[in-house]
Formats: C-alpha cells, sequence, structure tokens
C-alpha cells in the first residue's frame, strides 16, 4: 500500500505539473521517451507509468518499437491504470507523408500500440522519402512534399476523433510560417532537440509567439553522438550544489523554459530519478549560467537521413535547417 501510495503521490504531482495546450488538453511534464530503447520498452514503459507515475508516453513509427509500446500500455492499464489518463505521442514517418498515406499510418499506428485514438500525432520530419529510401538518400529518394494536403488529413484525423491533437518536429521558422499560412487548426505542439548545448532559441520564440507549446527531445544530450551534457562541467557543479544528478537539471533546465521534456531510458533506476523533478528550482544564477554554454550544437541534424552532398536536394546540414541556425 506504501509503494501505491508513493507512486499516486508521485503522478498526481507530474499531472498538476503539465502544460495547457491551444486545444484546452493538457501535455504532462515530463514524459518517457522511447527512441532506441529497443524491446525492453514494454518493461520500461509499464515500470514508469505503473512504480513511477508517468503519464506521457512518446513514440514513433520510425522507431520499429510500436508494438512492444503498445504491450507496456495495455499491461499498465490491465493493472488499473485510465486510458484517459494517459498521454500517448507518435509520429507520422517521412515515407508517409503523402495525403493518402496519413491515415493508413495513423491506423497502423493505433493497431501497434492497441488503442483507440492518440493524444498527439505529429510529423515527425518534414521531408517525403520514397518509400525504402536508403540512409543517406539516393538520387531521386527525396520526393515533393505536399504540406497543405497533408495537414489537411492531419486536421481531419482530429475531427474524426482519432487524435486529440496534432502537431511538428524538426520544423524551421521557414517551415513553420508557410504551414501557419493554411493551417486551420494550428499545431499544438512542436517537438524539438532541445537541452543546454543546444538552446534552439529562435525555433522556441517562434513557437512561443504563436502559442504552439514546445516538447524539448534528447535533453540529455548524447554520449554517442558527442554531446556528453551528462558530464559537462557547468552542469556537474550545478548539479553538485543542488544535490541534484546532472540529468535531473538538465531535465529541470527543460522545464524552467516552459517546454515539456522526453528524456529516454530503459533503466529502472534512471526511470525514477527522471521524474524527480517536481518541488524543486535551479536558482536564477545557476539557470543562466546552463543557458550561456557556448559550444552550441545539435546531436541530431538529420544528415544521415536526408543528405546527398552530389545529388541534392538537400547537400548540406545548413539546407535541412533553412540556413537558420
Amino acid at each position: 500500500m506504501a509503494q501505491e501510495s508513493r507512486v499516486g503521490e508521485v503522478a498526481q504531482k507530474a499531472h498538476d505539473e503539465s502544460f495547457k495546450l491551444m486545444s484546452g488538453h493538457s501535455i504532462p511534464c515530463v514524459g518517457l521517451g522511447t527512441w532506441k530503447s529497443g524491446s525492453v520498452v514494454t518493461d520500461s514503459v509499464f515500470t514508469a507509468i505503473t512504480k513511477e507515475g508517468y503519464r506521457h508516453v512518446d513514440t514513433a513509427a520510425q522507431y520499429g518499437i510500436q508494438e512492444e509500446v503498445g504491450k507496456g500500455l495495455q499491461a499498465a492499464m490491465q493493472s488499473g491504470i485510465e486510458r484517459k489518463d494517459l498521454f500517448i505521442t507518435s509520429k507520422l514517418w517521412c515515407e508517409d507523408l503523402s495525403a493518402e498515406r496519413v491515415r493508413p499510418a495513423l491506423q497502423n499506428t493505433l493497431q501497434e500500440l492497441r488503442l483507440d485514438y492518440l493524444d498527439l500525432y505529429l510529423i515527425h520530419w518534414p521531408f517525403r522519402l520514397k518509400e525504402g529510401a536508403h540512409r543517406p538518400p539516393e538520387a531521386g529518394e527525396v520526393l515533393d512534399f505536399d504540406m497543405e494536403g497533408v495537414w489537411r488529413e492531419m486536421e481531419k484525423l482530429v475531427k474524426d476523433g482519432l487524435v486529440r491533437d496534432i502537431g511538428i518536429s524538426n520544423f524551421t521558422i521557414k517551415k513553420l510560417n508557410k504551414l501557419l499560412k493554411f493551417a486551420q487548426t494550428i499545431p499544438a505542439v512542436c517537438q524539438m532537440e532541445m537541452h543546454p548545448g543546444w538552446r534552439n532559441d529562435k525555433m522556441l520564440q517562434a513557437c512561443k509567439k504563436n502559442s504552439i507549446h514546445v516538447t524539448a527531445y534528447s535533453p540529455l544530450g548524447s554520449s554517442s553522438d558527442g554531446r556528453d551534457l551528462m558530464h559537462d562541467a557547468a552542469v556537474n557543479k550545478v548539479a553538485s550544489k543542488l544535490n541534484k544528478s546532472p540529468g535531473q537539471v538538465l531535465i529541470k533546465w527543460a522545464l524552467q523554459r516552459g517546454t515539456s521534456v522526453i528524456p529516454k531510458s530503459t533503466h529502472a533506476e534512471r526511470i525514477h530519478e527522471n521524474i524527480q523533478v517536481i518541488g524543486w528550482e535551479i536558482p536564477e544564477g545557476d539557470f543562466k549560467v546552463l543557458s550561456s554554454i557556448s559550444d552550441q550544437r545539435r546531436v541530431l541534424d538529420g544528415e544521415d537521413l536526408f543528405v546527398n552532398k552530389e545529388h541534392g536536394p538537400f547537400r548540406c546540414v545548413a539546407d535541412i535547417w533553412d540556413n537558420e541556425d
């Protein structure tokens, strides 16, 4: 009973610490990211929800693990967690970025996750790829993207009750402005890489200007991609001062900027640690230190997904990001 009481208390705090979307729905401040989680993600999802009070789970068709995520969600709901108390996000992959493929892709995602609806459905990247495209793409494998046609189909999913909110991921200001010119439903959420080593300030401000909530992914950086913020001197100094872990400090930094955050972990102790970020603050001076790290660069720049130096249309990383960085 004590364990159940503690989990309930954490879950209530996590629910209280949520952000209101323009639709009126709420997105929990901390979610479980599932990218590169592998087959163990079933246990991770179940543990996060039932033992640690998580209510927000983020996944994507491209991760190739939605069936495993679905098993974890079903097990959690069979233990007594109600579907209405969960917030589940998935994403429309680049090979399905044509109007006629939007609904079938969503239906496949719902089937894999064993759900009747999603809380949030995002355009994963604003580039259409030919089915079976190589990484990096070969000539002719990056296709024209009918953004308006795809977004109209996304809007229909909301009207039909299959998705509660729709949004975008990995957009630039230029692409966001293009979308806003024709969108009847403004994106509720923009998901983007964001951490003290890549603040992504311009895009954050553009979203705030348009009342679009931001979810930060890769909030801890990535040691495998050369951005190991968990061992950054400034991060560790603040963590030591506050008697918190570096991961907790990085997650709290994101929350204090007004963004929700989806740290990925398959380790029970990290899953526990990552949600212990309620009820304390990073002091203003320390927050400014973390926000002043001069080495600003992305962990996930999209080069291996979209850049073809010889044939284009994206011949370098700057082309992917509309030369806005």
